[in-house]
């Protein structure tokens, strides 16, 4: 069986270069090891578990890294926003969520669950799209390359 204080101090150990602070890179590690739990067949080889968990692990720490830098880079809102950019926002909306509206259905799906699920993770965005996690990332790619292009035609660049 498995040396679980063992495997996690290595995960941890691997963690100390995403330089997380320790109740964070707790979270990581226990996160590796729930989604070994929760994905039967993840780990094909018992032999790699070591590597299966700190490859998991450092995914984790750099969608971490990413949302924690999204959150505190928001530029805190404007107490003296003006009608005029109310109007600007509201049409770009509008053009947006119309172009949007334009996409195959299977992008459409995508854009709202961006839009209205964030904290979705690509194995949770892949459960929801039916398709293969690995194929999250080229989909969200395509759908953001194809709403460019119909944006840009519409002329907002």
């Amino acid at each position: 069986m498995w040396d679980v204080n063992a495997l996690s101090a290595a995960v941890l150990s691997a963690l100390k270069a995403y330089r997380l602070g320790d109740a964070d890179a707790r979270d990581v590690c226990q996160e590796a090891w729930l989604e070994l739990l929760r994905v039967p067949g993840a780990l094909r080889d018992e032999t790699k578990l070591r590597a299966w968990l700190i490859t998991t692990a450092r995914r984790r720490a750099l969608r971490l890294i990413t949302r924690n830098r999204r959150e505190t880079s928001l530029p805190p809102p404007d107490p003296e926003a003006t009608p005029e950019a109310d109007v600007v926002r509201a049409e770009r909306d509008r053009a947006l969520w119309a172009a949007v509206g334009r996409l195959p259905e299977r992008h459409r799906r995508l854009m709202w669950l961006l839009a209205h699920r964030p904290e979705l993770t690509y194995m949770q965005l892949a459960g929801e799209l039916g398709i293969s996690p690995a194929s999250v990332g080229r989909l969200r790619r395509r759908c953001f390359d194809r709403l460019r292009r119909t944006l840009e035609t519409g002329g907002w660049a």
